[in-house]
């Protein structure tokens, strides 16, 4: 959802940084609404990004690189998704650049930080999935903390979805969104799996 309302229209390569469960579901998802036709892979280790890379290449069929560098990926990258439990930034302010989009998801705990707070405040918009969540887990928690915030209340997801908050103006915008989970996004994307398979054989059914 972020990347559909947030990200530019043509996305030509995109970015993950990290290499994990999650970094391979998200880039999967991202390709469903914005068929990127490249993709770069950075994490710490250069043996799972280089695995993390393989796995994506061959689930999306597209180029899917490792790169050593994450100012490489970013600055090459209209779409970014990190996906780190990271505690120090992994993404600078100084690498942003006209028409990125970045989806932040792994500041989901106290003390986490994957984006520079200096970012926010450069960034044409910031998003958050609940704003009282990130101000105390997420991003804008670092840039509250940094004395870098200083736009009042940001805009959520949900109200940039229905409508009722503007997302991305322009293709030259620079996008933020803040994602640290909600408990009804989760029992709404369970319900309706769940609908789907009632009446198949697949999963496993435990009795409580």
């Amino acid at each position: 959802m972020a990347a559909r309302h947030l990200a530019p229209e043509v996305v030509e390569t995109a970015g993950v940084i990290g290499t994990g469960v999650q970094a391979r579901l998200q880039m999967k998802a991202a390709h469903l609404v914005r068929p990127f036709s490249k993709l770069l892979v950075w994490g710490r280790d250069a043996a799972k990004a280089q695995t993390c890379a393989e796995d994506l290449a061959a689930d999306l069929g597209i180029e899917v690189q490792p790169v050593a560098d994450a100012s490489e990926l970013v600055s090459l990258s209209q779409l970014v998704v990190t996906t780190t439990p990271a505690r120090e930034p992994v993404v600078k302010a100084e690498w942003l650049h006209k028409g990125l989009h970045i989806t932040a998801m792994g500041s989901d705990q106290e003390g986490k930080n994957e984006i520079d707070p200096r970012a926010l405040a450069l960034a044409d918009l910031y998003v958050a999935d609940r704003v009282s969540q990130t101000e105390i887990l997420g991003e804008l928690r670092s840039a509250k903390q940094a004395g870098l915030w200083a736009h009042g209340i940001p805009a959520e997801l949900g109200n940039v979805i229905s409508g009722d908050a503007p997302g991305r103006r322009s293709d030259e915008d620079i996008t933020i969104a803040d994602l640290t989970g909600t408990g009804a996004q989760d029992t709404a994307i369970a319900s309706h799996v769940f609908a789907m398979i009632r009446d198949s054989k697949a999963g496993t059914v435990i009795s409580a």
